[in-house]
């Protein structure tokens, strides 16, 4: 059971109002471009002024999901622009920390939008810490959800009135983890070697994929009309909105263009650490793909891979990516 003092401090913190934090820079095409370009997203609103201009926005708009890109802090956190709070909006973190809840995770953050962010403008934004919940015990342990809202402005010019342009929803676990004895580990090995990999979801789309890898070929969609490569599969082409289309085999050749890897939580029947790629092919598509004969800690972004294709469980083949030297 958690202290009572401790709930009795985190509760009369609920509520409590956090001032204005502002943006380093207005909103902007420049940061604009690099975010589309790493996401890979080719909207011309985002890019293309005159194009933006012609649907009667005065620039460039930014994506929605960047509504929170424009006031995150740089890597020295003490250091704000003029005008902003330098108050926690999770200070309450560090109120629960020395209880014994060391560990903290992000859960989940959701955006809502009001409209559209054009570039020159400037944001701000206030938060208030909107809920700390009872002790909860999970997987990975126990402790509480705590959840800050934050209130996204437009600053206006010329003594006008802010505008609200956005809200976020933003919730973190601080636990202390879970005991997990070295005997109960090995059981839970024993049990994951029983488990069969869940097989992939096939339709008409993505049929000649999954029957290229049983066939040992890494097979990529290609529009019979503008012959651009699409992946992952689609009825239609994104480009010129053919439904006609046939496959190319790749060389399997290409490069880490990202990459993560998984620890936790462990889900049967997979091996941890277990290292996912994403995979940029030579002839320039991604997909996402296992890497294998790997050190983890020697990944590399642009690093060359080749694949290969591993059967499992003798009910699947997939690809998976080994790192090459050429």
């Amino acid at each position: 059971m958690a202290d009572q003092e401790l709930l009795d401090k985190v509760q009369a913190m609920v509520g409590r109002e956090y001032g204005r934090v502002y943006a380093w820079d207005r909103v902007n095409a420049p940061m604009i471009r690099h975010w589309c370009e790493i996401m890979g997203i080719n909207n011309p609103l985002y890019t293309d002024a005159a194009f933006a201009r012609d649907q009667g926005y005065a620039d460039v708009v930014a994506p929605p999901g960047m509504l929170q890109v424009w006031c995150m802090g740089g890597l020295d956190q003490e250091s704000f622009p003029e005008g902003s709070s330098t108050e926690n909006n999770f200070e309450v973190l560090k109120v629960i920390e020395p209880y014994g809840y060391p560990a903290v995770v992000a859960v989940n953050s959701d955006l809502y939008f009001d409209r559209q962010i054009v570039a020159g403008e400037r944001l701000y934004f206030t938060s208030k810490l909107d809920s700390v919940s009872e002790e909860k015990t999970t997987p990975l342990g126990t402790g509480f959800f705590v959840t800050v809202l934050m209130s996204y402005f437009v600053q206006a010019e010329n003594d006008g009135v802010d505008e609200p342009i956005g809200r976020q929803l933003f919730r973190v676990f601080k636990f202390k983890p879970a005991q997990r004895p070295q005997a109960q580990n090995t059981e839970k090995k024993a049990e994951a070697k029983s488990v069969k990999r869940p097989l992939p979801g096939v339709s008409d789309d993505t049929r000649f994929f999954w029957e290229g890898c049983e066939a040992g070929k890494l097979l990529i969609q290609r529009c019979q009309d503008c012959k651009t490569l699409r992946h992952p599969p689609g009825p239609v082409c994104s480009k010129c909105h053919s439904f006609a289309w046939d496959t190319v085999e790749s060389t399997g050749k290409g490069q880490i263009y990202s990459f993560v890897v998984m620890h936790y939580p462990e889900v049967p029947p997979f091996e941890y650490p277990n290292p996912i790629g994403l995979i940029e092919l030579d002839e320039g598509v991604r997909l996402i793909a296992g890497l294998i004969g790997v050190d983890k800690d020697e990944l590399a972004i642009g690093q060359r891979v080749q694949v290969e294709f591993q059967r499992f469980d003798d009910q699947q083949t997939l690809p998976q990516f080994r790192p090459v030297t050429e």
